[in-house]
């Protein structure tokens, strides 16, 4: 069977890359860290300043992220697979979890709007001192306020590092001017990192920014790819309820069948995804006969 293979814009089929002095290897002085740091959020900015970025799937993919970066920090044996499972099947009213409830807690930080309210739905069970650190509105440098925040909850409130980290990124996000919070430092920062003060703890922010760019743009540029084609190739099955259905594949990691509702039944949902991935434009995720979860 052909699978679609839609002729892209080369704008949109290829994101940018990190310019090579800024992707170097080499660290440098304290301040060199610093400028090539800044330099790759402005790079990314400008990346996903292009409208057809699926920015909410982007953020939805870079919060599983964090949260198997957080599990795998605490010891925990659970894999992508895993979280994804744990919210996904989550039976209504049920707790999700240690592990579910940091993903449940990263998903929820970026599904919304940044706001105090937004962060104290993530996490409704962090001391109130630990969230009345997010400074809000600041004119202070991006990483010095998520290296500020950093130092005061590692002080403060030891042996919260994930809610910290998850603060750090939205002081960050917040600083850059972003609506929505999205994952950098988290996905990079190691626990030793987090135990540094001071310029230290800076220049490890520094240093997790500069490797977390470089994947996010990947990332990026492949949902970009994967998202077109999608919209260039559901309105032609003409299904009922394939509007509704596209725009969840383009906000949410992965679905399960029972989650499409506007296609009137769960089989209707598997008979319509299953021809998606005929088509070669959304994945099962899994490798699973049943419950099965799709996405791009």
């Amino acid at each position: 069977m052909n699978h679609a293979d839609p002729q892209l814009d080369p704008i949109l089929a290829e994101a940018r890359p990190l310019p090579r002095w800024v992707a170097s290897a080499r660290d440098g002085s304290a301040a060199a860290l610093a400028f090539r740091a800044g330099a790759a959020l402005a790079h990314l900015q400008l990346e996903l300043a292009q409208t057809k970025v699926p920015h909410a799937l982007l953020r939805d993919r870079r919060a599983l992220a964090a949260a198997e970066m957080a599990t795998r920090q605490r010891g925990r044996p659970e894999t992508i697979g895993d979280l994804r499972d744990t919210l996904a099947f989550l039976p209504a009213g049920s707790a999700p979890g240690p592990a579910g409830e940091i993903y449940q807690a990263w998903r929820r930080a970026t599904e919304k709007p940044l706001s105090s309210k937004t962060l104290g739905r993530a996490l409704p069970d962090a001391p109130a001192e630990l969230l009345a650190l997010w400074p809000g509105t600041t004119s202070a440098a991006p990483t010095t306020v998520a290296a500020t925040l950093l130092q005061a909850a590692g002080g403060s409130h030891p042996g919260h590092e994930t809610e910290a980290l998850l603060l750090a990124d939205a002081a960050l996000s917040r600083a850059l001017g972003e609506s929505h919070v999205l994952p950098l430092l988290s996905l990079t920062l190691s626990r030793r990192d987090m135990r540094l003060t001071g310029p230290d703890l800076e220049t490890a922010c520094h240093r997790a920014i500069l490797a977390a760019v470089p994947h996010v743009l990947r990332e990026a540029a492949d949902l970009t790819r994967r998202a077109a084609g999608l919209t260039r190739i559901v309105p032609k099955l003409r299904a009922k309820g394939a509007d509704a259905t596209t725009a969840l594949f383009l906000a949410r990691d992965a679905l399960a069948p029972s989650d499409m509702t506007a296609l009137r039944s769960p089989r209707a949902a598997r008979r319509f995804c299953d021809r998606l991935v005929d088509l070669g434009v959304v994945r099962e995720m899994t490798g699973r006969d049943t419950f099965r979860l799709y996405g791009l």
